[in-house]
C-alpha cells in the first residue's frame, strides 16, 4: 500500500493505492493563518471497506499535520469517530 499527498493551494487529497488501483482517498482543508487541518472527507472504495483502510488515511493526515505543526479538526464524521478512539492524538485533535 502506498500513500500520495496531492497538496495543491490550501487543499488537497491523500489517496491509498495498491499495486493495481485506488482504495480510498481523504480530503483536507489547510487554513495555515490558524496552523490548523480540516478533513472535509473520508472515502474508502466498497471492496476495501472493513480491513482499517479508513483508519490508515487519518494516520496519514495526522503525520502530514504533525510534520507542519497543524491541529487536526475533523469534520468528516468518520475520521472524528476514528480520532476519539485514538490514544496519541491529544496534542493535536481539535474537537470544536
Amino acid at each position: 500500500m502506498k500513500f500520495e499527498n496531492n497538496k495543491s493551494g490550501n487543499g488537497g487529497v491523500i489517496t491509498l493505492n495498491n499495486e493495481i488501483k485506488e482504495v480510498g482517498r481523504l480530503t483536507y482543508t489547510i487554513f495555515p493563518e490558524d496552523n490548523k487541518l480540516i478533513i472535509s472527507f473520508v472515502l474508502v472504495h466498497p471492496e476495501f471497506e472493513g480491513r482499517g483502510m479508513g483508519k490508515f488515511l487519518v494516520e496519514e493526515a495526522i503525520k502530514f499535520s504533525r510534520e507542519n505543526k497543524w491541529k487536526v479538526y475533523p469534520h468528516c464524521s468518520y475520521a472524528r469517530a476514528v480520532m476519539k478512539r485514538m490514544n496519541d492524538v491529544e496534542d493535536i485533535f481539535l474537537q470544536n
